[in-house]
């Protein structure tokens, strides 16, 4: 995929275009632009592009008190999965995650995002958590593996 890049989100287009795809694969815990500009201040936010296209983004979260793993989450909008673009986002995320921990790491699919939950099993993680948001009714699963 020669035209796919991936930036980190520092500026206001890049945290918009994060935010776009985030709360298109997650329509259930919709962040506003403060949450994201607040969650870019702690985590590691990139965005990937297909040309000029917002396509795909990532969380890298680093080891807080209830984890002592890193968390990369790596979201593709449905009409560019199996083209690369979820691979070279959870890569590039689980090369950071390394930097920040060894205690393997963590990854977090809402429960229907049936793509997504194949991804991460694809990829070695075996689910340890369900979890409710106040309010909502689909879960989230919290998935974990060794780093490799």
């Amino acid at each position: 995929m020669n035209d796919l890049r991936i930036e980190s989100a520092r500026s206001e287009a890049q945290l918009a275009d994060w935010r776009s795809v985030h709360n298109t694969i997650i329509p259930t815990a919709v962040l506003s632009s403060e949450e994201v500009r607040e969650r870019a201040g702690r985590n590691r936010l990139d965005v990937a592009y297909l040309g000029p296209v917002a396509v795909g983004c990532s969380t890298v979260r680093p080891p807080d008190g209830e984890t002592p793993s890193a968390t990369v989450i790596a979201r593709t909008l449905p009409e560019f999965r199996g083209r690369g673009v979820g691979t070279a986002l959870y890569e590039r995320g689980l090369a950071h995650a390394r930097t920040l921990s060894g205690e393997g790491v963590e990854t977090v699919v809402l429960a229907s995002n049936e793509d997504g939950l194949r991804f991460a099993l694809a990829r070695g993680f075996v689910e340890v958590e369900r979890y409710v948001l106040p309010g909502d009714t689909v879960p989230f699963v919290t998935l974990r593996r060794d780093l490799p």
